[in-house]
């Protein structure tokens, strides 16, 4: 198995990590009735660490389909290097880290390690080219 595709399934599994987070601080505020009720009418908006996980999960969403397809393609493309290795790696690492930054409250530091994650997206990328 490719590096990678290594990264690809720990990114997975990582993803099911922020949803886990996201879900347990948003039952602290919202109560696990809502959680396993209708959900009908107005909900009341997430604040504090629970409204910040949530919005970093929803971030690690809309890129992980990017990376995903990038590794994919390099995977099948046969196109993998040292680079896009480095790629997925900082990727992975740098989305490990973006949870508890963004929980916590860290603004300009989890703007860092976001651009960390993109520019290992970007490495991944790279190999198409």
């Amino acid at each position: 198995m490719t590096a990678e595709l290594k990264y690809l399934a720990w990114s997975i599994v990582l993803g099911v990590v922020y949803v886990l987070v996201a879900t347990g601080l948003s039952n602290s505020q919202r109560g696990l009735n809502w959680n396993v009720g209708n959900r009908d009418g107005a909900t009341q908006p997430l604040t504090g660490a629970a409204g910040r996980a949530h919005r970093a999960s929803r971030n690690f969403q809309e890129t992980f389909p990017f990376f995903a397809a990038a590794v994919l393609a390099v995977v099948l493309a046969k196109a993998g290097t040292s680079q896009t290795a480095l790629g997925a790696m900082l990727y992975f690492w740098a989305r490990v880290l973006y949870l508890p930054v963004y929980v916590v409250g860290i603004p300009f530091l989890r703007t860092l390690v976001w651009s960390a994650a993109f520019l290992g997206l970007l490495l991944v990328l790279s190999g198409l080219f």
